[in-house]
This record gives C-alpha cells, sequence and structure tokens, in this order.
C-alpha cells in the first residue's frame, strides 16, 4: 500500500521542547497535525521508548501517523506507525526487517546520488534537504535549495519529504516544487504558540499548488 501523506510533518525535536514531548504532540494533533515525528538524539534508550510510547498512544487515538527518529527497535516497541532512517542509520531494508509489515519507513537524502539510492529500496517516503540553512541540527548538510526538489520529483512516485529551514513564508513554495509534505521543526517548536502556528502551516499548504508534472 503506497503512503499517502498530509502536506504537513511536525518533527518534535526533544532539545526544542519546553514541557514533555506527549504534552506537544497532543496539542499539536488537536490542531489537526496528522504526521509526526519524536526526534532525541541525545535520549537513552529508555527514555526515548517511553516517550515515543506515550505519544504513539496519543496519536492512534488522535488518527495520527506517528514515526520514531534513527532507532526501528525503538519504534518498533513503543508501537509507532514507522521509523525515518538517515544516511548514517540502518539502511533501509534492515530497518523493514525489524519494524515488520504493516509498518513504514522512511529514509533522509541530501543529494541526487542519495536520492537515485533511496528511490531504488523498498522506503515509503525520501526526505530531501536541506531545503535552507537550517539551525536544527547541529552539522547540517550543505543546502540544496528547491532546485533539488523539482529534479528529483520525475525520478519516482514515491512521495517526497522536503526539510531544512522550512517557514511559513517558504512552505507554499516548496509544495510548488513538487514535495508531497514539508517537515517543519524549528518554526513551530519555536513559536509562542506551536498550535497556532501549525494550523496556519496547515491552511497555507492545503492552498498551496503542486508541481504540474506531479
Amino acid at each position: 500500500m503506497r503512503l499517502v501523506l498530509p502536506r504537513l510533518y511536525v518533527i518534535l525535536d526533544a532539545g526544542m521542547l519546553t514541557e514533555p514531548a506527549g504534552e506537544t504532540a497532543k496539542k499539536l494533533m488537536k490542531a489537526g497535525v496528522k504526521l509526526l515525528q519524536y526526534r532525541a538524539k541525545n535520549a537513552a534508550a529508555r527514555e526515548l521508548w517511553e516517550e515515543s510510547r506515550a505519544i504513539a498512544e496519543i496519536a492512534r487515538g488522535a488518527q495520527c501517523t506517528f514515526f520514531v527518529n534513527d532507532r526501528p527497535d525503538v519504534a518498533y516497541l513503543a508501537g509507532a506507525d514507522g521509523v525515518h532512517v538517515g544516511q548514517e542509520d540502518l539502511e533501509v531494508a534492515d530497518a523493514r526487517e525489524i519494524m515488520g509489515p504493516g509498518r513504514w519507513v522512511g529514509v533522509s537524502t541530501h543529494n541526487l546520488e542519495q536520492f537515485r539510492a533511496a528511490a531504488a529500496t523498498s522506503a515509503d517516503y525520501i526526505a530531501v534537504g536541506p531545503i535552507f540553512e537550517t539551525s536544527s541540527k547541529a552539522n547540517p548538510d550543505p543546502v540544496v535549495g528547491t532546485e533539488l526538489v523539482r529534479r528529483v520529483r520525475t525520478r519516482t512516485e514515491k512521495p517526497i519529504v522536503a526539510i531544512g529551514g522550512i517557514t511559513l513564508e517558504r512552505a507554499a513554495d516548496v509544495i510548488a516544487a513538487g514535495a508531497d509534505s514539508v517537515a517543519v521543526i524549528s518554526d513551530i517548536l519555536k513559536a509562542k504558540d506551536p498550535a497556532e502556528m501549525a494550523r496556519e502551516f496547515i491552511r497555507r499548504l492545503e492552498a498551496a499548488n503542486p508541481a504540474a508534472s506531479h
């Protein structure tokens, strides 16, 4: 079954949260967010599992698709819908073996070569970025711009997620370049009212036009 992604993909980065991840997740889901990922790069396995399990329970009730970053073992045990792996994590095939049938695997790519390799795997969606300069990663890859989104759009039928420095003002342009979904971290988590910011993203993204070629 092909994964159909909502336009907005919110990544809950543990380092930016000012309250338990489950509380922020609950507020965002009430605001209409239907796709969430929990990213806690420095968390111990037990802490990651406990937070992920809490979010997974809330997500089920809200019909929100929930991914855990990096760790397919934790994602599986927590009852998440899927796992998102990067270039330095487990291969897509290995992550899928751990997750088992009926769950999703997404993968990050940062250039055309990585995208081609990812398109040849069983990944359910492919993330591309950073589209713009980003402050949410300690050592970000080189900025690729919306041009890479346009180039890779014709190379796969898989959903494409654009990530990296995407703000409210830029989001519609990224969809117009051919992305199915935009992953947002800072612009939502650092907002005075993250839930209201998420609502505004959803409003603007629903009005955005995808690439004519898609």
